[in-house]
C-alpha cells in the first residue's frame, strides 16, 4: 500500500522538460541541459519534427489565406497588349473603385504578360506556348471573363470559338451598350470545321474550312482609358463565350467605355 506522501510525489505536477520526455518516451532528456539536449532532440527528432513544422505551415497558411481572401468579381486579360502603370490600375483598381466593391473584400484579377504570334521574329515567340496553356487553362476553369488584345489574338481568339457574339450578347445582357457601341463592333470568323489533322499528315493536301463570320470584338481605340494610353495599333475586346459573369462584363464594359458616346 503507498503512503500517501508517494500519491503526493507521484500527482504533483510536472515540468515541461519532464513532460516532454514522458511524451518522447526519452529519459535523456532529464539529464541533458543547453545545446546537448537541442543537439539530441535534431538528432533523433528530426523526422517529427519536419511534420511539426510542416503542418503548423498548412495551418498558419490556411489561416492567412481565409483573413485575406478576397472575392473575384471579374478576370481580365492583356493578350499582346503591354499596358503601363496608370493604364493596369485603371484596367483594375479604379474599376473597382468605379464600381462601388469594397477593395479589402473584392478585386478585379489582371492577367498581364500573355502572348500568342506565330511570327518567329517576334520579341514575345518564346512565350506563345506557355502563354496559351494558361490561356486555355483559364479558359476551361471560366477564370477569364474579357480580353484586350491587339488584332493578331484577335484573330486567334475568334477562330478557335472563345469569343461571344457581341452583337447577340450586348441587345440580350445591355440593349443600352449595344444602342452606342453597335458601330464600334468587329466582325471576325470561327472554324467550325477544318482539314488540319489531315494537312498536318500531308502537306500536299490544300487547306479547307468551313468558317462562320460574326460581330466577335468591340474595338476599344477611341475610348478615354486607351486613346490615352498612346497605342498605335487597335485594341479590342472580346467576351469569352464561357463567361459566368456577364453583369460584371455588363458594368467592365460601361466603365471602359464612359464619355464614349458623348
Amino acid at each position: 500500500m503507498k503512503s500517501a506522501g508517494n500519491d503526493s510525489t507521484d500527482t504533483a505536477p510536472k515540468s515541461i522538460q519532464e513532460r516532454l520526455a514522458l511524451l518522447l518516451k526519452d529519459d535523456n532528456l532529464n539529464t541533458l541541459h543547453g545545446r546537448k539536449k537541442i543537439g539530441h532532440i535534431l538528432a533523433y527528432y528530426k523526422f517529427p519534427l519536419v511534420i511539426l513544422c510542416i503542418f503548423l505551415y498548412i495551418i498558419g497558411y490556411n489561416v492567412h489565406r481565409h483573413l485575406t481572401h478576397k472575392d473575384i468579381v471579374l478576370y481580365a486579360a492583356l493578350v499582346n497588349v503591354v499596358a503601363g502603370e496608370d493604364l493596369t490600375r485603371q484596367l483594375g483598381e479604379d474599376f473597382l473603385e468605379h464600381s462601388g466593391a469594397d477593395p479589402s473584400k473584392y478585386e478585379l484579377k489582371l492577367y498581364a504578360e500573355l502572348y500568342l504570334t506565330d511570327d518567329e521574329l517576334n520579341a514575345y515567340h518564346e512565350y506563345t506556348y506557355a502563354s496559351r496553356m494558361k490561356i486555355l487553362a483559364c479558359i476551361e476553369g471560366k477564370q477569364m471573363d474579357v480580353v484586350l488584345m491587339n488584332q493578331e489574338a484577335f484573330d486567334a481568339f475568334s477562330q478557335n470559338g472563345y469569343l461571344h457574339d457581341l452583337d447577340s450578347v450586348l441587345s440580350e445582357h445591355a440593349p443600352d451598350l449595344y444602342g452606342y457601341l453597335r458601330p464600334d463592333l468587329v466582325s471576325n470568323m470561327v472554324i467550325l470545321e477544318d482539314n488540319a489533322d489531315d494537312l498536318a499528315l500531308d502537306d500536299s493536301v490544300e487547306y479547307t474550312a468551313v468558317t462562320r463570320e460574326a460581330l466577335y470584338g468591340l474595338d476599344l481605340s477611341d475610348t478615354p482609358l486607351i486613346r490615352q494610353a498612346g497605342f498605335e495599333d487597335p485594341v479590342y475586346l472580346g467576351i469569352i463565350a464561357n463567361s459566368p459573369r456577364l453583369d460584371a462584363v455588363m458594368e467592365y464594359l460601361r466603365y471602359l467605355t464612359a464619355g464614349e458616346e458623348s
